[in-house]
C-alpha cells in the first residue's frame, strides 16, 4: 500500500472518513473565525490608537467643553470599542440632573461605562469561544479516529489470520491520518485563541483607561 493521503483515504472506513471530515470542518471554522477576527481587530486597533492619542490633547484644548469634544471625536472614530465606551460616558454625563452632585454623577457614569465595557468585550470575543472549543476537542476527535483505526487493524488481523503490513495497512492509515489531522487542527486553534484573547485584553485595558480619564475630568472640573 502506498501511504499517500489519497491511498490512505481510500483505505479508510466510513467512521474514519467521518472523523476526518469533522476535523476538516473544524479547520475551516478556525480559518474563517481567525481571518474575520484579525481584520476586525486590526481596524478597531487603528481607530482606538488614533482616539487614545488625541484624547488628552482634546482635554487640554477644550477646557470647559471636554465632553462635547470627546463626543465629536468618538463619533469620528466609530467602530472602535474604546470610542464606544467614551461615547457612553459622555451620554451618561449629558443625562445628568442639574441638582446631582459630582459623586453621584461619577457613580452613574461608572455604571454606564461598566455596562458598555462588558458589551464591547462580549462583541470582541465573538468566535473565540468556538476557537477554544475546537482547540480542546480536536485532539479527542483525532484520538477517536486513532482508536477506530487500531480497532480496524485488529479486526483485519483477526479475519485474515495474518499480521503482515498488508493486513493492517488500512487500520494504520486511519490511525495516522486521524492523529495528524487532530493535531494540525488543535495546535493552531490554541495559538490563535491565546493571541486573540491577548488582543481583547489590550482593548479592555484601553477602555478602562479612557473611562478613568473621563471620570477624572468630571471630578476635577466644575460640573456644568
Amino acid at each position: 500500500m502506498d501511504f499517500s493521503f489519497i491511498e490512505m483515504w481510500h483505505a479508510m472506513g466510513f467512521v474514519a472518513r467521518l472523523v476526518v471530515l469533522i476535523l476538516a470542518l473544524m479547520a475551516v471554522a478556525v480559518t474563517g473565525v481567525s481571518i474575520e477576527r484579525y481584520r476586525t481587530f486590526r481596524n478597531a486597533r487603528k481607530r482606538a490608537d488614533g482616539f487614545v492619542q488625541k484624547l488628552r490633547a482634546v482635554f487640554e484644548q477644550n477646557a470647559g467643553k471636554e465632553m462635547e469634544a470627546v463626543s465629536a471625536m468618538a463619533k469620528e472614530h466609530a467602530g472602535s470599542p474604546v470610542a464606544a465606551v467614551a461615547l457612553t460616558a459622555v451620554e451618561a454625563f449629558s443625562r445628568r440632573d442639574g441638582h446631582v452632585d459630582a459623586l453621584d454623577l461619577v457613580v452613574g457614569i461608572n455604571r454606564a461605562v461598566e455596562r458598555s465595557i462588558e458589551r464591547e468585550t462580549s462583541t470582541l470575543k465573538w468566535g473565540l469561544g468556538g476557537l477554544a472549543t475546537i482547540a480542546t476537542t480536536a485532539p479527542f476527535v483525532g484520538l477517536f479516529g486513532t482508536v477506530i483505526g487500531i480497532i480496524t487493524a485488529f479486526q483485519t488481523m483477526s479475519s485474515t489470520g495474518s499480521g503482515g503490513l498488508d493486513a493492517v495497512a488500512g487500520g494504520i492509515a486511519e490511525a495516522l491520518v486521524a492523529t495528524a489531522f487532530g493535531l494540525v487542527v488543535a495546535i493552531p486553534a490554541v495559538g490563535l485563541y491565546n493571541y486573540f484573547s491577548g488582543v481583547v485584553d489590550g482593548f479592555v485595558i484601553d477602555m478602562d483607561e479612557v473611562a478613568s480619564e473621563l471620570v477624572e475630568v468630571v471630578l476635577l472640573r466644575d460640573v456644568r
